[in-house]
């Protein structure tokens, strides 16, 4: 007998990519998640980003072993018809089954009390925007780690006005956001080093907004508990000059946490549109750099030294990232695929020249704006 199944191609399937229609192909099969998208723990935005199309790269490297035998309850009995196993998809299959902790509920507590207890900032927060970070890396538009408008603009394609389909609203470049970008280069150390103010109203407002939040009450209840130890903590100190003093210098040891951050994504290669599932692998190595440090410093920079290895495994645990990194050396050299890894230093520097660029670039608008009205 022939060949019965039944077969779906890449512009049949991408006519599914709304939000109340939502397909993906997985290995070759094809599945309506448009219901599931409101359960799905990881939230709804990695979805949607690759909704209508070839996604199997991106599911093996974010799900554990469990999460594939809930895919045959979305089976359409359609199958991918352009579907082609690359050799690469093949490479984070093994790190795809892994489970950090043995249960849920475990997870949460842990993610919870180092979370919201500790830091102050929503897990649910975090993931919200590091699953929507590692499916759309470095997109202009679908990656809110590069939106920090009106403050930083890391490309001149910000400059337009770009919407953004995460926050659902318009990246607005105005005369301030020209202001404020035109001495980003000068600005970007002292802002880091308060950035974290921004992550708390960022909470907030995620807690406290319309949206479904996955454990919204525990969410909220762990950050009652840091706005209650951390404020008693600042005034148990003698004087107001202290307190200030202690609340700064805090804000601005995390700071160093926040410039890793940049310095992995910023000098990077960055793009407009939507991520797409056939090229994942391609967009992660391009959008990300490495640090180069010794075993000593791994202490220092925690795993993100390793953003690449942690974007093509972001289940593997930061202490196996080192061990690795020699695969995806080999791996990127033999498919020719972009792998930086540079100093501390000169990662900085790149930074700097980045945002340099983008402020010169700006800076020219604000002068010929200055100009034209007078």
């Amino acid at each position: 007998m022939g060949d019965l199944k039944k077969y779906i191609t890449a512009e049949e399937l991408k006519k599914h990519n709304k939000r109340e229609d939502v397909w993906i192909s997985v290995q070759g099969k094809v599945y309506n998640v448009t219901d599931w998208i409101k359960q799905h723990p990881g939230g709804d935005i990695p979805i949607l980003n690759l909704a209508g199309q070839e996604a199997t790269d991106a599911f093996i490297a974010f799900h554990p072993g469990t999460a594939w035998k809930h895919l045959d309850n979305f089976f359409t009995g359609y199958y991918f018809q352009d579907y082609e196993v690359s050799e690469i998809s093949y490479l984070g299959h093994d790190s795809g089954h892994y489970l950090i902790m043995t249960t849920k509920g475990f997870n949460k507590m842990v993610q919870i009390m180092s979370g919201n207890c500790l830091t102050g900032i929503s897990i649910a927060w975090w993931k919200w925007t590091h699953n929507a970070h590692h499916v759309a890396c470095n997109s202009l538009d679908y990656d809110p780690d590069l939106q920090h408008l009106p403050v930083f603009a890391v490309s001149s394609s910000l400059f337009k006005s770009l919407n953004s389909t995460f926050y659902g609203r318009e990246l607005t470049f105005d005369s301030l956001a020209k202001f404020f970008v035109s001495y980003q280069h000068f600005t970007f150390y002292p802002i880091i080093c308060v950035s974290r103010v921004n992550l708390f109203v960022q909470t907030l407002l995620l807690l406290f907004s319309k949206r479904k939040v996955p454990d919204r009450f525990f969410n909220i209840l762990g950050i009652m508990v840091f706005w209650t130890w951390f404020p008693l903590l600042v005034l148990s100190l003698p004087n107001w000059t202290e307190r200030v003093l202690f609340v700064l210098t805090s804000f601005a040891v995390t700071g160093i946490q926040h410039v890793q951050f940049c310095l992995n994504h910023f000098a990077a290669d960055v793009y407009v549109g939507q991520p797409k599932g056939n090229d994942w692998f391609e967009k992660q190595t391009a959008g990300t750099i490495d640090i180069d440090c010794s075993p000593q410093m791994d202490w220092f920079f925690g795993g993100l030294q390793f953003q690449l290895e942690h974007h093509l495994f972001p289940r593997l645990p930061r202490c196996q990232l080192r061990k690795i990194s020699p695969i995806v050396q080999e791996l990127c050299k033999k498919h020719n695929l972009s792998y930086r890894s540079l100093s501390f230093f000169e990662a900085n520097r790149w930074t700097i020249r980045t945002l340099r660029t983008a402020a010169m670039q700006a800076r020219g608008m604000l002068w010929e704006a200055v100009n034209t009205h007078g």
